[in-house]
């Protein structure tokens, strides 16, 4: 199977860091379709979109439907996530449901409507978005917990689909200056902001590519050797400290 016959779905591709994935992929000839809330501003010939808001579990189990009805899948980019921050005093039911239906719901439903193609071609790649924070940060209960519980999914995943040829992997970002979920957090160009990029041994903030790059390695049909494996793209933060 050639590049030119890929397809990949990348959930939040309109903007951050799905954007980038998304150009990413493009750049490299597959033909993407971005799953989000909102259309992408910008275009390119392979690229389409399906506006959905995957916190709704029956709307993104039928826009799965109606994508794989219509492409054949090979790759499944799960990055679409939210934080909702708060002290652990503050976290209610509605924030567990949630971030569980985004994080772990939206990622099975996607998987499940292309493993059909994935397995009959004995081809595919699955590519899900933990977080540094996956290892502890305050004020993010559950969404630490669930991008947490992405890497213990993936493994899961990894296991049970090598068989028909399908790599399932995690990329695991620091903190991304350049998003629109860093910015719900604090300015980039904020004194907190630098102190934070000062922390983080390499010395300044991620960016969106340095995260999509990671996707496309994932991606390629020449990491076909590596599943189950979880890699951060965070300056050194998962192995250092950082401050929020």
């Amino acid at each position: 199977m050639s590049v030119a016959q890929y397809t990949a779905i990348v959930t939040g591709g309109n903007t951050g860091i799905g954007a980038a994935i998304a150009r990413g992929l493009l750049d490299e000839g597959y033909d993407v379709i971005s799953l989000s809330r909102r259309k992408p501003d910008w275009s390119h010939p392979k690229l389409s979109s399906r506006e959905v808001d995957l916190l709704d579990a029956t709307a993104t189990r039928q826009a799965a439907a109606d994508i794989a009805a219509s492409f054949a899948i090979t790759h499944v980019v799960h990055n679409a996530g939210a934080i909702r921050p708060k002290p652990l005093e503050e976290v209610d039911d509605e924030d567990v449901g949630a971030l569980a239906q985004l994080h772990f719901g939206a990622g099975i439903a996607l998987a499940q409507a292309a493993l059909p193609n994935m397995k009959q071609a004995r081809f595919g790649r699955i590519v899900l978005l933990s977080s540094r924070a996956a290892l502890g940060a305050a004020t993010r209960t559950v969404y630490s917990a669930t991008k947490a519980g992405i890497i213990g999914m993936a493994r899961t995943w990894a296991l049970e689909l090598a068989p028909f040829g399908i790599t399932v992997n995690v990329v695991a970002p620091g903190p991304i200056g350049d998003t629109e979920m860093f910015e719900s957090v604090m300015s980039p160009e904020s004194e907190r902001a630098k102190r934070l990029a000062q922390s983080i041994p390499l010395g300044r903030l991620g960016k969106s590519t340095d995260v999509a790059r990671a996707v496309s390695f994932f991606s390629s049909p020449d990491a076909d050797f590596i599943t189950g494996q979880t890699l951060y793209v965070c300056g050194g933060a998962s192995i250092g400290s950082i401050s929020i």
